[in-house]
């Protein structure tokens, strides 16, 4: 029986159908009352008489998913959303392939279409690993390690990281490119501004960082990783690749292979 229809045969039904009312009292000319609606004997029921149900339905449907629909973007305004790192600038800590769940909520998010910040609650600390729009171009999220806030003095020396002169015990930091062709790094010390950050990537042999494109303005900061919610292992050109037919080609392999390249101990990693 379709949804909604009513059913007119309350003598045969009103055995099964507990929520049906029938006045034993009633003529054959009187009306029948079957949960509050008044139906005639006279003529069948029509489309018309489904047509209240069907409206409740589709109402209680656009209510909740009008609800899902707000708590997503709450969610992802104020308090966190998912991210993908696609590069290796962060290996040893963070890997390539890693989606991480990105915590908004204490660096003074963003409202939509108005542009202004909530209270910031939170200020980078040295160590703290920072999700910001990068300073060049605003439109594309990074993800370091800040090593020095303002007025520090930052320097490196073979490899080695200063901070206002005294050394700095770095175990994430991966360097693996020595004994090869590659020279030990070296910067000369700087004064990092007030209300700026110098930042690295832990992978320091292959990061686009602080020591090529200069300081990350503190406002800039719109999170920090808290945990990885899956990984997937696959090299960062098939993450980066824009073409749509490669893109797709990576995704169907993606799910064919999806149990044996997932990084099943990364998965609740906290960052």
């Amino acid at each position: 029986m379709a949804a909604g229809t009513l059913v007119l045969d309350l003598e045969k039904d009103a055995q099964r159908t507990p929520d049906l009312r029938v006045d034993d009292a009633r003529t054959n000319d009187a009306p029948r009352v079957v949960e509050g609606d008044l139906i005639s004997t006279d003529h069948p029921p029509t489309l018309a008489a489904a047509i209240p149900f069907t409206r409740r339905r589709w109402f209680r449907a656009a209510r909740w998913l009008g609800t899902v629909m707000l708590a997503v973007f709450f969610i992802r305004t104020f308090l966190g959303e998912a991210s993908l790192v696609p590069t290796g600038s962060m290996e040893g800590t963070i890997l390539t392939g890693d989606h991480i769940f990105l915590n908004k909520a204490l660096y003074g998010p963003e409202l939509p279409l108005v542009h202004w910040r909530l209270p910031r609650l939170k200020q980078p600390r040295r160590g703290d690993i920072i999700a910001f729009q990068y300073p060049l171009d605003p439109q594309i999220t990074f993800l370091k390690r800040v090593v020095a806030v303002g007025g520090d003095i930052v320097e490196i020396r073979e490899d080695l990281l200063f901070v206002n002169g005294a050394p700095v015990a770095e175990p994430y930091a991966v360097h693996r490119l020595h004994g090869r062709t590659h020279r030990r790094d070296t910067m000369p010390a700087r004064v990092v501004p007030a209300g700026d950050l110098f930042v690295l990537g832990d992978n320091r042999d292959d990061s686009a960082d602080s020591r090529y494109w200069g300081f990350v303005p503190a406002k800039n900061v719109v999170g920090e990783p808290l945990l990885v919610y899956w990984s997937y292992d696959a090299p960062a050109r098939d993450w980066l690749e824009e073409n749509r037919s490669i893109k797709l080609r990576f995704y169907r392999s993606m799910a064919a292979h999806l149990f044996s390249r997932t990084r099943w101990s990364r998965i609740g990693t906290l960052l």
